[in-house]
């Protein structure tokens, strides 16, 4: 019995880019009138965005091998897919974050250091999810998806036209969670954007371990309208936002967006990416920083690169110094806060033990504990 050969690669969908490696513009006759109205002065916003969120990154990489966080999930290379998609958004929709989206989180006007607090073990949380309408970092892998699916379809019957935006990287399109969101938010056509920021690693697998196809391509079985940009390109990622938000804005549906991009640094500061990533791939993916590109399409409209480059610089060094000053003042919480908030009212479970933990720990006072 012989088998018929399927070639994959024939029916990928394209990768839609509109600033090359070199920095020069690619036409794209889908996206470019999502770009048309951005501004120099909007470039160079997405700039000072890019530059400063890669400071709180590496700030905090440097915080927590100072022994000032317990751990910390770096995005160092993924700015331009993080501040890209979020500038899209208008501050009515919500988001459902992963670990990783400190930009996002941070640009929807999240303190730095209530970003920070979760991973220092201060705070539980870190910030009122209504006051900006982003949801908590989620450290399960995809549940956000179900959460956003879920606000998206409340959405749907509230008859406005907000979106749920939901973060989650390749390694979560593995998990079941994700794949039931997407069932529920095509079965009730709810505005949900999906976006995947595909960094090729899912902690040490490779994205070609786990998807056999493009992840974009996976996403079209659900039956999610779909686009698939370079992901270190922060017009494509910008523009095609902007697409799949109109496409659910309009009650079209939920969309999905695969962004390929590339994680630089580690899963997380307790990873050594050196054991399983070889020296030359990252050098490759180096090259096609999204924070240069930027520059580089900057120097080839003839805008004053350097003035741009000394505010971005600057707003990153103030940004430094009012994080660690506020990092190292934090407070540690008092031990029975641990029991604060978990019910919304009076729980005697909860209650008992508060009072049980207590009373275990007094049993230690004065022995220099």
């Amino acid at each position: 019995m012989s088998t018929k050969h399927i070639d994959v690669a024939a029916e990928c969908i394209p990768t839609h880019q509109l600033l090359n490696v070199a920095g020069e513009r690619v036409p794209d006759r889908e996206l470019d009138h999502y770009v048309a109205k951005l501004t120099e002065s909007d470039l160079a916003d997405f700039l000072r965005d890019m530059v400063v969120l890669r400071r709180l990154d590496n700030e905090a990489t440097a915080l927590q091998r100072q022994g000032e966080l317990g751990l910390w999930a770096p995005l160092l290379g993924q700015e331009a897919a993080q501040i890209g998609s979020v500038r899209a958004t208008r501050d009515s929709d919500f988001i459902f974050p992963s670990y990783r989206e400190h930009g996002v989180a941070w640009a929807r006007g999240v303190k730095a250091e209530d970003l920070l607090s979760v991973w220092r073990g201060a705070q539980s949380s870190g910030w009122n999810p209504n006051e900006v309408n982003i949801a908590c970092q989620q450290i399960v892998i995809g549940a956000q998806t179900l959460h956003a699916a879920g606000y998206g379809m409340g959405i749907k019957f509230d008859g406005t036209d907000d979106v749920a935006i939901t973060y989650f990287g390749d390694g979560a399109t593995s998990q079941g969670d994700v794949s039931e969101a997407m069932v529920f938010a095509a079965s009730y056509q709810a505005p949900v954007l999906f976006f995947c920021q595909n960094n090729q690693w899912a902690i040490s697998e490779p994205v070609a371990l786990q998807s056999r196809t493009q992840i974009a391509d996976r996403a079209q079985g659900f039956g999610l309208k779909t686009w698939r940009v370079d992901g270190n390109d922060i017009l494509a990622v910008y523009a095609a936002t902007q697409a799949a938000l109109a496409h659910c804005r309009n009650g079209l549906g939920p969309t999905f967006i695969e962004a390929v991009t590339y994680r630089m640094g580690s899963h997380t500061t307790a990873d050594d990416p050196t054991r399983y990533r070889k020296p030359d791939e990252l050098e490759q993916w180096k090259a096609k920083d999204p924070i240069d590109r930027l520059v580089k399409y900057l120097h080839v409209i003839g805008a004053d690169v350097q003035s741009y480059e000394q505010r971005a610089q600057n707003a990153a060094d103030e940004l430094a110094a009012q994080l660690r000053a506020a990092i190292t003042a934090m407070p540690d919480p008092a031990v029975d806060e641990l029991f604060d908030n978990v019910y919304s009212e009076a729980h005697e479970p909860s209650v008992r033990a508060r009072e049980g933990y207590l009373g275990y720990l007094a049993e230690f006072e004065g022995e220099g504990h």
